[in-house]
């Protein structure tokens, strides 16, 4: 069976700053092992107590491989001698019948964790492979493919972070840490320049710098954002030969993002207009695991 070759990986620097805190990653798996395991894994309970084995997950497809972390530490909750040899690196591609990683320890954790870990791993494997696609389609381009807020409910920051392992970058991580004024704020405000004023009397207070964005949806709008002095416009839903006028009127006085209807087959059209950044909401709200599998090796009873 095919098995992963070690490699320098130059991303993992970038990758280590981008993963959630452990104390979050373990808040997070003790969640899903509440609402799998509850009060005992029943079917655990007909296994002799120090029965032990090894076991070995694979991937049934090609993929690129997110979230190890969780997978070690749903482990790590259930038993800490269990133990987790990775052959692949969260941001590595992998191919179909690889093996990831093998385990060792009592089967009674194995067993129970088995479809918690599996879950975490197939789920933001899924998520960095399909980012891996859309980083592919524009190689060469200096263009940012980036993630918006259209995240499953509870599991953002992980995610995001697949994102990342899939090289792509994320746009803000909330409403918290950045101002994207939309249609419904410019229309509340009565104009995209008075809600770009508003925007800025709101943060010039603040010691530590709000990246401030509008949305547009025309070149008027455009133009008004612009002589507002706004430093980032998005441009929503925009066609072909509009992203190219909106390049040419910007001509660098700030920093473009297409979106909206972005799909994979125009999304190469799209970043050779000139534009920055391309946002797509697709990244994390189209979910499609990567199927994986774990088996027992070597069972010991």
């Amino acid at each position: 069976m095919p098995t992963a070759v070690p490699t320098p990986d130059p991303n993992a620097e970038v990758l280590s700053r981008c993963l959630p805190p452990l104390d979050l990653i373990a808040a997070q798996v003790r969640d899903a092992l509440a609402e799998d395991v509850g009060t005992g894994d029943l079917t655990a309970g007909l296994l002799p107590a120090e029965a032990t084995a090894r076991a070995e997950v694979i991937t049934r497809e090609d993929a690129v491989l997110c979230g190890r972390a969780w997978f070690d530490e749903v482990f790590r909750q259930l038993d800490p001698e269990v133990s987790v040899d990775w052959q692949a690196r969260d941001g590595e591609s992998v191919r179909a019948g690889q093996r990831l990683c093998t385990l060792a320890g009592r089967l009674r954790p194995l067993l129970t964790g088995e479809r918690t870990a599996l879950n975490c791993l197939q789920l933001l494997s899924g998520t960095a492979t399909r980012a891996r696609r859309y980083a592919d389609a524009v190689a060469g381009l200096p263009v940012r493919i980036l993630d918006t807020r259209k995240t499953l409910p509870g599991l953002r920051r992980q995610q995001k972070y697949a994102v990342v392992c899939g090289g792509c970058d994320n746009h803000r991580m909330g409403l918290f840490d950045a101002i994207l004024i939309k249609e419904n704020h410019i229309s509340a405000a009565g104009s995209i320049s008075a809600a770009i004023a508003a925007a800025r009397r709101l943060t010039e207070d603040l010691t530590v710098g709000i990246p401030v964005e509008i949305e547009v949806e025309s070149l008027a709008g455009l133009r008004e954002a612009l002589e507002a002095g706004v430093e980032q416009v998005l441009l929503d839903n925009f066609d072909l030969p509009e992203l190219r006028r909106a390049v040419e009127l910007t001509a660098g006085r700030a920093r473009l993002e297409a979106s909206g209807g972005i799909s994979h087959e125009r999304l190469r059209m799209i970043a050779e207009t000139g534009v920055d950044a391309i946002s797509i909401g697709g990244l994390t709200k189209h979910v499609e695991a990567v199927d994986l599998s774990m088996r027992l090796v070597t069972p010991s009873v």
